[in-house]
């Protein structure tokens, strides 16, 4: 996956790492080694495992998967749920392919760390049925510039970096055409990918990259579409983007953040509640802080989330060879 430049081939479906609200890591190797990784992922859950469920205090331990266990907000979160009679346990994972297969057998109770369209992959993936039971954030996808001060300013037949991975690729090739840089033939998908541009209307040339790769590629490009993480890693200031997606658009959809449970919990009020402590001020203030302003709380009803998820997993199916 790292640093083809072809426009040609298409990218393997499955998403990569979704996009977290600060500095995130890389992106993962593919869902299919999550059958066998998540053996690892049991040995560490073990450690945190408590049996779950109201003792005889009547207070309540619940398991939660995450990617980013030492931000602060997780510890206000903590402090705020016990405060509520939920003794919240987080458990750590630094493979991401780990933490909703350990989720399905029940070595979690929750996880947080993941969009939608990742999450739609892993269910058409490891047929499998967890699902989002309540929203947290979205990350705009933007294209920033070391030559151009503003959009207008790109010239026809310039050339722009975008990451080459399936989720972030089809992402950006979204953000261009909202951007009129360039069209897709039949609007496009969230799956999209560079084949299905029309070159008779484009504006721009597109040249995949790793994600990883799109800041270091600026002076090189007239513009690059940069993930948040390696765009606030990278020194670059988000409101000098020349252009980002709407968070409240449609187009945004697949990269909602969610708590996600097992099928048979979605309806659980503990759960239900710990999602209502996540969007407490105390909490989303310190997400938004450590973004530098980037996410954006989103609050969705779950039956949304659901036909969200519902309608990527037949796009996911779509896009299987």
């Amino acid at each position: 996956m790292r640093g083809s430049m072809s426009t040609e081939n298409s990218p393997d479906p499955t998403p990569a790492l979704p996009e977290k609200p600060g500095r995130g890591k890389g992106f993962f190797a593919g869902i299919g080694a999550a059958v066998v990784a998540v053996v690892a992922a049991v040995v560490l859950v073990v450690v945190f495992t408590s049996g779950g469920g109201a003792d005889s205090a009547g207070r309540t331990t619940v398991r939660i998967g995450v990617t980013d266990a030492s931000q602060d907000y997780w510890q206000t979160f903590t402090q705020l749920a016990a405060d509520q009679g939920i003794d919240v346990k987080l458990v750590n994972f630094s493979d991401y392919t780990q933490a909703n297969p350990a989720l399905s057998q029940g070595q979690l109770d929750l996880n947080e760390f993941q969009h939608i369209l990742f999450l739609a992959n892993y269910n058409v993936s490891a047929n499998d049925t967890l699902t989002p039971i309540g929203s947290t954030y979205v990350v705009p996808l933007s294209l920033y510039s070391r030559k151009h001060a503003t959009l207008a300013d790109i010239p026809a037949g310039g050339t722009i970096a975008i990451p080459n991975d399936a989720t972030n690729q089809g992402r950006a090739l979204l953000v261009l055409q909202a951007a009129g840089l360039l069209h897709l033939r039949g609007g496009g998908t969230a799956l999209s990918t560079p084949a299905e541009i029309d070159e008779a209307t484009a504006k721009v040339k597109v040249t995949p990259i790793d994600a990883s790769q799109t800041v270091t590629a600026l002076p090189s490009v007239d513009a690059a579409i940069v993930n948040n993480n390696f765009a606030l890693d990278g020194g670059l200031d988000p409101s000098k983007a020349l252009f980002n997606d709407d968070p409240k658009s449609p187009a945004a959809e697949p990269y909602i953040n969610a708590f996600v449970a097992r099928a048979a919990d979605k309806d659980n009020p503990t759960y239900q509640k710990l999602v209502r402590i996540y969007r407490d001020p105390k909490v989303s203030g310190q997400v938004q802080a450590q973004s530098k302003g980037t996410s954006v709380l989103v609050e969705r009803p779950q039956a949304d989330l659901e036909s969200i998820l519902a309608r990527l997993e037949q796009t996911v199916r779509a896009a299987k060879p």
